[in-house]
């Protein structure tokens, strides 16, 4: 049986802290889905589609990993596609609290789909798509948190 798994978020941008774990996932399991979750309770500074675009350069020379996005639950989403695992990064201890909370509800709603976690890289620890958003915003440098399109499109986003 093929292995899918789901790394969600709203990578608002994604960070290489992002890609590390993607890529780590990557040579787990047989597929990734990169899911972009469309969360209309954020206000995001990229819209679904540039973050679409952002995510798909920065993991191209991943051939089983492919980018998309949802609303709603997570498991309906799951569920969709067909994946069995959930794929999460931890930075801190400060995420497992919340991560395990998801988790444990995500694994009530279908206690078929099972959660995998990463710890991230020690480099990314710190890591957040708010923090880079904010060096950004203040003309910060960037390079080396962030793919270099994503680089590029924060440039813009605040010239």
């Amino acid at each position: 049986m093929e292995t899918i798994a789901v790394c969600s978020g709203s990578f608002d941008p994604v960070t290489l802290g992002h890609i590390d774990i993607i890529k780590r996932g990557s040579a787990v399991f047989d597929k990734v889905i990169v899911g972009v979750l469309n969360n209309i309770n954020k206000q995001p500074l990229f819209t679904v589609e540039e973050r679409l675009e952002m995510l798909k350069e920065s993991t191209k020379d991943l051939n089983n990993v492919t980018i998309d996005s949802f609303d709603g639950l997570l498991i309906d989403y799951m569920k969709k596609v067909n994946a069995n695992v959930i794929l999460r990064g931890l930075r801190a201890v400060s995420d497992f609290e919340y991560e395990m909370q998801i988790a444990s509800m995500n694994r009530k709603l279908d206690d078929s789909i099972e959660t995998f976690f990463i710890m991230t890289n020690n480099e990314y620890s710190f890591l957040s798509s708010s923090i880079v958003k904010e060096v950004a915003k203040y003309k910060g440098n960037i390079s080396g948190l962030v793919p270099p399109v994503v680089e590029e499109a924060l440039k813009q986003k605040f010239s």
